[in-house]
């Protein structure tokens, strides 16, 4: 890496200053990742970084990312984050060679000048590889599961995708991010719609959350020029299920136990009707989940929606539409 540059992803660009334009939600992290020339010498089939993909290599998910000067990013972090606009930093990471050292150069280069808290979104890492990133200034640590069974992970990221990840490798990294940076500071990722049951990954988030790593929810999205670029999203209603799974295990309120499955789809949370209810008002199973203050504003979306992922709490209007979604409420019924 030419540690003089690094991409930011355009929300945060403008947050930071580096460039303008508007955006519907600001982003309250910033996110940047690692620049290389060439691709992630991963190859996973829904990524436009990948080795194999012929996508647009200044894309990662829907969203397009610039490459500025590394010491101009600093100075924006450093005003934003004194300013309040941005409350954390997520570098997310390519797989190439040298590229924990780079992660190491730019989270110390981050700490030197502010105090917000720092991300590191990367792929598994050995122990001492995890301390180095902690004694930067890393505060927490993601490594990307993405899919919800080994089987999905084989075919999509690891061995028949010609990828250089195995399953069992990233459970233990998750394990030891763990030994390293305590439990529920450790994060990985789950996209729904990669051919899963409602079953599987509700059970994968349970599994995570007894071993100290939070779960965050993305949405497949469909990216030109990847291998999985024909792939059609998730349904609205089963994201809204899985995500209301997702609340209730992640808060300790329920278990994967204790739900019910018909034909692999939840259709028994173990709450009342009257509790179901209040926490789908309250907005907070659809806001995006992940770090502290991270709201990755229409990552997986367009803005004109439909909106998997909300970067700020739904509207009373918005939460009428989830209602409907989720089958509780007819379309005419006020």
């Amino acid at each position: 890496m030419n540690l003089k540059k690094i991409r930011v992803s355009l929300g945060s660009a403008i947050v930071l200053g580096l460039t303008k334009g508007m955006i519907g939600a600001e982003p309250t992290t910033a996110y940047l990742l690692t620049y290389r020339r060439g691709r992630c010498l991963a190859n996973c089939a829904f990524c436009p970084q990948a080795r194999s993909s012929s996508g647009r290599t200044d894309m990662l998910s829907r969203v397009t990312w610039p490459i500025f000067n590394l010491n101009d990013v600093i100075k924006g972090i450093e005003r934003a984050a004194d300013e309040g606009r941005v409350k954390r930093v997520c570098i997310q990471a390519l797989n190439y060679s040298g590229v924990q050292d780079d992660i190491v150069h730019i989270s110390a280069s981050i700490r030197s000048a502010s105090d917000v808290p720092i991300s590191a979104s990367c792929q598994p890492l050995k122990y001492e590889e995890m301390i180095k990133l902690r004694e930067a200034g890393v505060e927490r640590v993601s490594i990307s599961l993405d899919a919800a069974t080994e089987g999905i992970f084989t075919r999509i990221k690891g061995e028949l995708a010609n990828g250089p990840y195995k399953w069992q490798t990233h459970l233990d990294a998750l394990k030891t991010a763990v030994e390293v940076f305590g439990k529920m500071r450790v994060t990985t990722h789950l996209i729904v719609g990669l051919g899963e049951e409602e079953e599987d990954i509700t059970y994968m988030m349970q599994r995570c959350v007894d071993m100290g790593v939070f779960p965050a929810l993305f949405a497949f999205t469909p990216i030109p020029g990847t291998r999985m670029a024909n792939h059609p999203r998730p349904p609205v209603a089963y994201y809204r299920r899985v995500q209301i799974a997702h609340y209730l295990i992640t808060r300790g309120i329920r278990r994967f136990e204790d739900m019910k499955f018909k034909n692999r789809r939840i259709f028994d949370f173990d709450i009342s009707a009257n509790g179901l209810r209040s926490i789908i008002l309250s907005g907070e199973p659809f806001l995006t989940s992940g770090c502290p203050d991270c709201n990755r504003p229409y990552y997986n979306e367009d803005p004109r929606g439909p909106i998997y992922n909300y970067p700020r709490k739904p509207t009373a209007e918005e939460i009428l539409e989830i209602e409907k979604q989720i089958g509780l409420r007819k379309n005419g019924e006020s």
